[in-house]
């Protein structure tokens, strides 16, 4: 959620998350490890950003997720329209 802004340093992404540095660090290592994050430098600061490439699988899995709740509240307010229309009949 911190990098959707755009990139951030360490330190600060460390501060925010209550962590220490080097702890930060390892997390952010995993991330950039399986494509989530990117990195580069500035200076001597690290900047961490989103990788969205990384992210499109994780949006297509959950986009089946996002399709089956629409659908599953689609049903259950047409179901609740139907209930209203029959106590209005009554």
């Amino acid at each position: 959620m911190l990098l959707r802004a755009g990139e951030r340093p360490v330190t600060e992404l460390a501060q925010e998350l209550g962590m220490t540095q080097p702890g930060a660090s390892k997390h952010l290592r995993v991330l950039r490890e399986v494509g989530l994050v990117r990195d580069r430098r500035a200076g001597k600061q690290r900047l961490y950003g989103l990788d969205a490439r990384g992210l499109r699988p994780v949006h297509e899995w959950t986009g089946g997720f996002e399709r089956f709740w629409d659908e599953s509240f689609d049903r259950l307010d047409a179901y609740v329209q139907d209930l209203k229309q029959e106590r209005q009949e009554e």
